[in-house]
């Protein structure tokens, strides 16, 4: 049976904040008001990330995780910006990436809206607005080119050497340091290590083991593009890298551990970046002919992944299949009844899935949409870059990091602060892709003909988009 604290409008029905943390949110958000766009992004991550999501202010009936108290900051910052200031607000424009966002965010609204046509899923929509919007456009404004990147992974490197610590700390102990100190609306399920088939599994300060285990395992790539890209943040990344190697073993979680995997796999095809075109249509043909052979749909084979001994797999094989089957409960506005499609069907414990069945074919399509561009713009920078070859690695290392996501999104959704860092990567991307069109205009305006120098004849693949994109005027890496 589904938990009704997870019914929109259940949860806490009090005020759980620690006096520790109330000043911490009011130092980071001041700081995200009125600080520099640097010193702004590192409170912000450090802010929504370390304070675990339990922490909630409830005032008449609304809920007001600090996550959303410093989006509402955010969301403050860039009207003043906009409205005040005169300035713009993203770098590069708005893309495809953030239209695709809003859609996405105002579609789940209206379909939320329709499919269940009461007064609390309304305000359990705005809410999440308020967050999605907050948190990513925040990001967006705050990371504009490489040295905000470079800022932001180097505090995100400090944010996984302190979630590492925690998370080792609750495998010594069996005390999560946070919840236990911190108190919380969960504290009594979290203050203590989660053990599964008798392993402690580590929480640190998110909500739960597997999605605190991701977070190390997404951001990996980002620790080493970081480390190829300057010399002087390779104690940052040194630290991040360690930490990433730390804190999916921590969790004890196959999804995260795959996550990780996923990351060190792409990273690894960097030699074989000029095949990625046969690589891909290979993998296709290899699943479509394993579906025809196989008495099972070839999704089946997620059953058989697990890297931890436990038995999670086949729910989310079945996760996957009874969405597929469904399909037509849920395509135009989302279902209710998901729950009832089979044991513990209620537990989404994919993004895709979880996207699917609560809010219809629209926002799933914006969804894998954004994934596609991702990967799109990154590919296209890796090119603009070329006779740069830290920038194309660091291109590169983005667009691991991204894959890592796709492959952790199968084994989990992300209901805590994990969406901060996925959201970091997308303005991360987007940012690369600014910085790539710039430097594309530059190298079209010295030579309208030919972009590369005649001494230069490897990667040739990327001549011909280069060269159509020099005399294309209206060309956007980023639109």
């Amino acid at each position: 049976m589904e938990p009704q604290n997870l019914n929109f409008g259940g949860g806490t029905t009090q005020t759980f904040l620690s006096p520790i943390v109330l000043l911490a949110v009011v130092i980071a958000g001041v700081m995200i008001c009125v600080a520099g766009r640097r010193k702004a992004l590192a409170a912000f991550l450090a802010g929504t990330i370390l304070i675990p999501p339990d922490q909630v202010l409830y005032l008449g009936a609304l809920h007001f995780p600090m996550l959303r108290i410093l989006a509402l900051c955010g969301l403050g910052r860039i009207t003043w910006t906009k409205w005040k200031k005169k300035e713009p607000i993203f770098s590069g424009g708005v893309n495809w990436i953030d239209r695709l966002m809003i859609v996405m965010t105002i579609v789940t609204l209206i379909d939320g809206m329709l499919l269940w046509q009461v007064w609390q899923q309304l305000v359990f929509q705005l809410g999440n607005l308020v967050t999605v919007f907050g948190a990513y456009f925040l990001l967006r404004y705050l990371i504009r080119d490489g040295d905000d990147i470079r800022q932001g992974l180097q505090a995100l490197a400090v944010i996984a050497g302190i979630v590492a610590f925690l998370m080792v700390f609750e495998q010594a102990t069996g005390r999560n340091l946070l919840y236990s100190t911190l108190g919380g609306a969960r504290a009594n399920v979290l203050g203590n290590a989660i053990s599964r088939d008798d392993k402690l599994r580590s929480a640190g300060s998110f909500a739960h083991p597997i999605l605190a285990g991701t977070f190390g395992g997404i951001l990996l790539p980002l620790f080493v593009g970081l480390w190829i890209k300057n010399r002087d943040n390779r104690k940052f990344a040194a630290l991040g890298v360690a930490s990433c190697c730390v804190i999916p073993f921590a969790a004890s979680s196959s999804t995260a551990l795959f996550g990780f995997m996923g990351g060190i796999a792409a990273l690894c095809f960097w030699p074989l970046r000029r095949q990625m075109r046969l690589i891909r249509w290979g993998i296709v043909i290899v699943l479509v002919s394993l579906h025809l052979y196989m008495k099972s749909p070839v999704w089946h084979l997620i059953s058989d992944i697990d890297l931890t001994g436990g038995s999670s797999s086949y729910h989310r094989y079945q996760l996957v299949n009874q969405c597929i089957v469904h399909f037509s409960d849920w395509v135009l506005v989302g279902t209710k009844n998901y729950a009832d499609w089979g044991w513990d069907m209620w537990d989404l414990s994919n993004q895709y899935v979880a996207i699917a069945d609560t809010s219809g074919l629209i926002p799933l399509g914006c969804f894998v949409a954004i994934i596609v561009l991702g990967f799109r713009y990154m590919g296209r920078a890796h090119a603009a870059f070329r006779g740069d070859r830290k920038s194309q690695l660091f291109a590169w290392a983005l667009g691991s990091s991204l894959f890592a996501n796709v492959v952790a999104f199968f084994g989990i959704s992300y209901f805590d602060q994990t969406i901060v860092a996925w959201y970091a990567l997308l303005a991360m991307i987007c940012a690369t892709a600014a910085s790539a069109r710039k430097e594309l205009r530059a190298k079209a305006s010295l030579n309208s003909d030919q972009i590369v120098p005649p001494d230069v004849n490897h990667e040739q693949e990327y001549v011909s988009p280069l060269a159509h994109a020099s005399r294309s005027v209206g060309l956007s890496i980023s639109q």
